[in-house]
């Protein structure tokens, strides 16, 4: 569960990145974020990391109070969100294999786990054939099912998705979503910050609307996919 309490976010250069925000994201929720450049979208990704802090408020996130967490706890709470970025960010000098091991690995899990792990989350990406490629060798949209794969492999509570779709084919984008959406009916949460209306627009569900630093619209709604 994330949950954002009066929080507001100021930079040092003076400006508001986000104003007195109240957003609650249940365990199992679907959620896209939109809205244009500059709303507070960025802001509130890394408020969720906690690669910065509030100016005022409170964020939970994953059974963590941010504002009074240690030190010592941030790493945990890392380890309990995935996040898939747009520019993908996978190891060019390591194979499919070796980048979801990499995460793993980190944190000193066995061996043995390692070795059932990640071939599991491979074989639910679809790139059980693609363990030994190097991401050159590989699409864009199968780098970025290597990079789901990724973020998966930890077994997350929360999944991330900041831009997942854009730097892929469009045709390819709607494969993304709808694998977010098999992850998240298996339990995982999800948040999917887009700027790609058209994909809102076919599958629907929840969807939060920052403009800014307000959240202006948060409602379900429902997708054109739903009458095909």
């Amino acid at each position: 569960m994330v949950e954002f309490k009066n929080v507001s976010v100021t930079y040092s250069s003076g400006v508001d990145a986000l104003s007195n925000i109240n957003l609650k994201i249940n365990d199992g929720d679907f959620a896209f974020v939109v809205g244009s450049n500059g709303a507070g979208k960025s802001t509130l990704i890394k408020l969720i990391l906690k690669e910065i802090d509030a100016t005022e408020g409170t964020v939970i996130a994953n059974g963590y109070n941010l504002r009074k967490i240690r030190r010592s706890k941030i790493s945990k709470l890392r380890r309990t969100i995935g996040v898939v970025f747009q520019d993908f960010r996978l190891i060019p000098t390591m194979t499919v294999y070796e980048n979801i091991a990499f995460v793993l690995r980190v944190i000193d899990a066995p061996k043995k786990y390692i070795k059932t792990r990640v071939p599991y989350v491979l074989e639910l990406v679809g790139l059980s054939d693609k363990m030994k490629a190097y991401p050159e060798q590989l699409s864009g949209g199968e780098q970025q099912r290597v990079a789901l794969a990724r973020a998966l492999v930890n077994d997350p509570k929360l999944i991330i998705a900041d831009e997942p779709t854009g730097n892929i084919d469009p045709e390819l984008s709607y494969d993304i979503v709808e694998l977010l959406k098999c992850i998240n009916e298996c339990g995982t949460t999800i948040l999917m910050v887009t700027h790609e209306h058209n994909l809102v627009r076919y599958f629907g569900g929840r969807v939060i609307n920052l403009d800014g630093g307000q959240v202006v619209f948060d409602e379900e709604v429902g997708g054109s996919n739903e009458s095909k």
